[in-house]
């Protein structure tokens, strides 16, 4: 910065009490900049903070810079593209992105769409896309695993890109001119269903990698889980290179978001992670312009100002975008610091009101506030004053702060971009507070937004909304290709390539839960067990992932420590409490646990990282994320879908589950419902196993269904705290509990009068009930069900889950999948009556009554209501879910 630069920005406050003194300081210091440069003036202030920090000063430095770019003009490095093409390719990819919309909302006007966002975000998309978004063949092979395997060969590399989802129409503008949509594509946007017919593919309304398989990665539509996600997958990327799986060390993560997106409390949750992680492969650009749904982010504040302090203050690397090239002369001419002094005076909703109205009216409103800034707009024109971009619109600007984005380590970044909502909409839009529901221009506004990107478009063109695409061999397209071709390939692209994971045998891992001879143990404990044992498999082991959110030693995995360590960026600098106990605290470089504290929203967040590493990555690992189950669906439940939608594969583990299982804990704690939200996912599949046994089965089923199948599903497993005896595995019985239920075994004698079903912890109870009613002479069946919405769904025929192409069913001999009624099959032809209890509400097995044979009477017990603290025996009386309730309901049935 030079020393008028400087001087402007020193300007003295009010309440000097010595300006000589002060004056003095200033020319010593601008002396010191001139003398020896930047760096040494940064160590000396460095210094003098450490005095003024001291108690008798008590000094502590702004947070907030001026109003001004944080790159200096000559610290810009020179454009390395034409921008000239550029900003052609720019103005086409807003024009289609605009009658992509517009066209679909004029034919059916409930389609909706976003025209505004895109508009604002337009240039920070382009550049990135030529000149930084690098693509799945950008690096070589040295991503591969140290053994050689894994990984893509040659085409794994590339950046992770996280899309402003209000943005998705100018990416698939970007993808048509590409030639990886076709017109009839962008012609058929938010049409998912109906556009086959017409020979397109309908384009998602947002980023959906479950809708478009091929095209997106990361699903960002919910607001604030594409933020939190972004910093766990960068974070996940220094795990697979710590623990010297898969080298991405030479990757980055972008994401481009909203100012008002950084309300949600996931967008900002896990901003020290970062810092503290030191992740500099981590690049955020915020588009700040300004506004959010219904208006103003900050209307009586500034966004950014506010950002840049929660930024700073967490530990990032800040960079502030704000005005753009034809600003640089008034900042040139400007010794006063006028500018700079307006700006820290305009709150937001004025700067909006700047954006909506004319030249005339900025020049009157904005530089007419005094004679400083009169002499410095004097000699320009009204139509220069509205063309004044901010930085975000500027590609020259916005390439400088890339370029210091990634190069700067040490720290993540963030890009704070000045915008405007709309841009180019003129009075249809831009700035306006209507303009995030903007769905549709009249011909003046289109031919307006023609003329103002002078595009090649015939005034019926314009008002038709015809698409736009230049010849194959135009300059603008052989640029295009040729920056993504450098780049190494498109973006967005999802591959989902990688390597079978051989699974081993469970009689070998499991075999302690398959024949457990009447052992005394939870489930909690047999899963922790079984996870230990996996740990130890040389394949499967190293691609194990356990994930916990700070209750390890609740669920008994405080011997994992030693085995594998917990994770740690730095590894252990101290040395632990119980350095001398057996079951010591260990972190580590190579660690393999993810411990991430308290918060199911980091911890979930890791768990899609490490789930959908097989398509992120080409490198496939396999998650387990073991939390209260009440802090799952329940808490998290928007992330839980946001992984569905990114087909993430690995097991989330529920435990001390169910609302009478943890006694003491009470309504908070106390989960009844998980298993019902779990049931509204397709790709999820939910089991709540009574015994160990059958819990063994259903992780082998589920490892080899992910790992070697390579279907898009994961699993919800949950797991109870209490101890009672567990039985073997009855002989045939692995395809009832993979299937939801099966034959447990016939209490009395004589054929069975009631048929008594039950799940997880409350199927011991329904054991006792049919021990009673025998000793009663009540012969009954007793069904362990081990997942209503497996049972339900395989009556209802569902098969939404697809195998990979090439893969022929699974591959235990043991499971054989037909197209039979399942549960009728289960049930028979009986016409006894049906007792049916769980530790759920009642909706959980009312999900099979549609079901059920006809003729068959049918009683639910579960635990409705809101939990409570007392015993599991009181608890179980009180939601009448115990032995004596079970037994009272079938006596009823029967009568």
């Amino acid at each position: 910065m030079s020393d008028q630069s400087l001087t402007r920005y020193l300007q003295a406050e009010t309440g000097d009490i010595d300006p000589a003194e002060t004056a003095e300081w200033r020319e010593a210091f601008q002396a010191l900049v001139a003398a020896h440069g930047s760096a040494r003036a940064r160590f000396v202030l460095d210094q003098l903070a450490v005095l003024a920090r001291s108690p008798q000063v008590g000094w502590s430095p702004e947070l907030v810079t001026p109003y001004v770019n944080t790159i200096a003009v000559e610290q810009q490095p020179p454009f390395p593209g034409d921008l000239a093409i550029e900003e052609k390719l720019a103005s086409l990819m807003r024009w289609n992105a605009l009658a992509m919309v517009a066209k679909a909302n004029a034919a059916y006007g409930e389609l909706g769409g976003h025209i505004a966002s895109y508009a604002s975000a337009a240039d920070l998309f382009e550049v990135g896309f030529n000149h930084f978004f690098r693509g799945q063949g950008a690096l070589d092979s040295r991503l591969r695993g140290n053994d050689g395997g894994g990984g893509r060969d040659g085409s794994q590399g590339g950046d992770l890109v996280f899309y402003q989802p209000h943005s998705a129409p100018g990416v698939y503008a970007r993808a048509y001119l590409e030639g990886r949509l076709t017109e009839n594509d962008l012609a058929h946007y938010r049409q998912e269903i109906t556009a086959p017919a017409d020979g397109a593919r309908g384009l998602s309304s947002y980023p959906h990698p479950w809708l478009m398989p091929d095209f997106w990665q990361f699903p960002t539509g919910s607001m604030g889980i594409g933020p939190i996600s972004s910093i766990y997958h960068a974070r996940f990327m220094r795990y697979l290179t710590h623990r010297r799986l898969l080298d991405c060390g030479a990757r980055k993560v972008w994401g481009v978001f909203g100012d008002g997106e950084m309300d949600e409390p996931e967008s900002m949750s896990a901003l020290t992670l970062a810092s503290r992680e030191k992740l500099d492969n981590l690049v955020w650009v915020v588009n700040c312009n300004l506004q959010r749904l219904d208006g103003p982010v900050r209307g009586n504040g500034r966004i950014v100002d506010e950002l840049e302090k929660l930024f700073r203050g967490a530990g990032w690397h800040v960079i502030k975008l704000l005005w753009g090239s034809d600003w640089d002369g008034l900042f040139a001419r400007d010794t006063t610091g006028a500018l700079a002094k307006a700006f820290s005076n305009t709150v937001d909703g004025q700067m909006q009101t700047f954006a909506a109205k004319d030249g005339r009216f900025n020049r009157d409103t904005f530089f007419g506030q005094n004679a400083e800034l009169k002499a410095l707009a004097q000699g320009m024109t009204d139509e220069q004053i509205d063309r004044l971009k901010r930085g975000g619109h500027d590609l020259v600007k916005i390439h400088a702060a890339y370029t210091a984005a990634a190069a700067h380590t040490g720290q993540p970044t963030v890009i704070l971009a000045h915008t405007k909502k709309g841009y180019g909409m003129g009075a249809a839009g831009q700035g306006k507070m209507t303009t995030h529901s903007q769905k549709k221009m009249d011909e003046a506004a289109l031919l307006e937004f023609r003329n103002r990107f002078n595009l090649p478009l015939s005034d019926e063109q314009a008002t038709t909304l015809a698409f736009f695409k230049p010849a194959e061999d135009s300059p603008e397209m052989r640029y295009l290709h040729a920056r993504r071709e450098a780049l190494g390939g498109y973006v967005p692209q999802r591959q989902t390539a990688c390597d079978v994971v051989p699974v081993p045998e469970a009689s070998g891992y499991a075999q302690f839960a398959l024949q457990a001879g009447g052992k005394e143990m939870s489930t909690t404990m047999a899963f922790v067990r079984l996870l230990g044992n996996l740990l130890k498999d040389p394949a499967l082991g190293p691609r194990v992932v356990p994930i916990v959110a700070d209750e390890a030693r609740t669920f008994g995995m405080a011997n994992l420590f030693k085995q594998v360590g917990i994770y740690s960026s730095v590894g252990q600098k101290y040395e632990p409490e119980d350095i001398g106990s057996v079951l010591s605290y260990r972190e580590a470089l190579d660690g393999q646990i993810l411990e991430e504290g308290i918060s199911e929203a980091g911890a979930i967040a890791s768990w899609t990282a490490a789930a959908t590493s097989y398509s992120v990555h080409g490198f496939a690992m396999l998650p387990f994320y073991i939390y209260y189950s009440m802090f799952g669906f329940q808490r998290v439940g928007d992330a839980i879908w946001a992984a569905a939608d990114q087909r993430a594969r690995g097991f989330l583990l529920g435990a001390t589950s169910g609302r009478t299982t943890l006694g003491g804990e009470g309504l908070q704690h106390q989960d009844g419902t998980s298993h019902l939200v779990a049931a509204t996912i397709p790709n999820c599949k939910a089991y709540d196993p009574a015994f160990a046994g059958e819990m063994a089965v259903i992780v082998d089923r589920g490892m080899r269904e992910m790992l070697v199948e390579q279907r898009d599903v994961f699993y919800y497993v949950t797991l109870m705290n209490e101890n009672y005896a567990q039985p073997d595995l009855p002989e045939g019985a692995r395809e009832g509990v993979i299937r939801g239920g099966y034959r447990f075994g016939v209490y009395g004698s004589g054929e069975p009068r009631v048929t008594l079903m039950g799940s997880g912890a409350i199927l011991t109870e329904v054991i006792k009930a049919a021990e009673v009613l025998a000793t009663e002479g009540i012969t009954s069946e007793v069904i362990s069900v081990t997942s209503w919405s497996e049972l339900a769904r395989g009556a209802q025929k569902m098969d939404v889950i697809p195998a990979k192409a090439g893969i022929q069913g699974a591959l235990d001999p043991s499971l054989r999948w037909d197209d039979n009624h399942y549960l009728g099959h289960l049930l028979g032809n009986s016409s006894t009556p049906i007792v049916a209890a769980t530790d759920y509400v009642r909706a959980v097995p009312e999900s099979i009554r549609a079901f059920l044979p006809e003729g068959r009477r049918y009683t639910t017990l579960g635990t409705d209501g809101f939990g409570r603290s007392d015993t599991r025996a009181a608890l179980r009386a009180f939601f009448q879910v115990d032995a004596t309730s079970i037994a009272n309901a079938a006596r009823q049935a029967l009568t």
